[in-house]
């Protein structure tokens, strides 16, 4: 498959072809409205193989109206939630990681993230008052790339580890999508962790329970697209490596930050409603 993506679900659609399964990996599809939640779960190595994956859950939260409706805002966040809650499980202390370069708004994803999310380790620590039991331990960090720092990212998140001790790392990137219905409208969520840069062909070392030794679930949006898969065999060879955005990608950026940020806020934060969650981030 020479198609790249980061999104699961679009791997399996790629690599699927007239077949209706594909054997190592599970599929679920279920609607809610105008939005779809689905669930690949890649089992074994045959399955890895396939789909270019890691072993491990995918779950694509599609929302094509979420730009425009707040009541699909509000279903993406709790959904985002719930799954980050049940893969989160006992979790205890918390290091959201931003991915991505602030300085280019389709990379930006993570870092906003970062803005909108609620810290409380330092207020834990110095007035443990503030917060009760329903406030988990979180810190977070937007460590940049490594062609503004010169070190690798995973290096940076363990020199944080070290200090912090996380039970769980979030990793928030943006991600390269093939399918330009779901660029800047879906979102995945991964207990595999993520190599930052892979879906624009820049690999950097992964970000996994492998490198850092402790559960790293990925979020990510879909925010370009390769030049090629839409201009097909009309578009000149020297455009063929280029990723493409959408014009509004300003406002998808603030939109979808907001999303993800509530919904880890509400993951991490025991009966946090959305509204409170908006309340404290201002």
């Amino acid at each position: 498959m020479g198609i790249r993506t980061d999104m699961a679900v679009e791997a399996h659609e790629l690599s699927r072809g007239e077949a209706k399964e594909i054997d190592g990996v599970k599929l679920e599809s279920l609607a809610h409205g105008s939005i779809t939640r689905t669930v690949v779960d890649i089992i074994d190595d045959n399955g890895a193989r396939t789909l270019n994956k890691m072993k491990g859950r995918y779950i694509t939260i599609d929302a094509p109206d979420l730009k425009n409706s707040t009541d699909d805002y509000e279903t993406v966040c709790n959904m985002i939630a719930t799954d980050l809650r049940e893969m989160c499980r006992n979790s205890k202390t918390t290091l959201v990681v931003g991915l991505g370069n602030r300085a280019i708004t389709p990379d930006a994803l993570g870092s906003e993230v970062v803005d909108k999310l609620i810290i409380t380790s330092h207020i834990k620590k110095h007035m443990p008052d503030v917060f009760d039991e329903n406030y988990s331990n979180v810190s977070a960090i937007a460590p940049g790339v490594m062609g503004t720092t010169g070190i690798e990212t995973v290096e940076i998140v363990k020199g944080v580890m070290d200090t912090v001790k996380p039970d769980t790392v979030i990793a928030i990137d943006a991600l390269a999508g093939a399918d330009i219905n779901r660029v800047t409208t879906s979102i995945q969520i991964a207990d595999t962790g993520i190599a930052p840069g892979s879906g624009v062909g820049n690999h950097r070392n992964g970000l996994n329970e492998d490198s850092l030794g402790v559960k790293v679930i990925a979020v990510g949006v879909p925010t370009v697209i390769a030049a090629e898969l839409l201009g097909g065999e009309n578009i000149p060879d020297e455009f063929k490596s280029l990723m493409v955005t959408t014009n509004d990608i300003d406002l998808i950026i603030k939109r979808m930050s907001k999303t993800v940020a509530n919904g880890i806020n509400m993951a991490l934060h025991k009966n946090l409603s959305l509204r409170e969650a908006e309340e404290l981030v201002g």
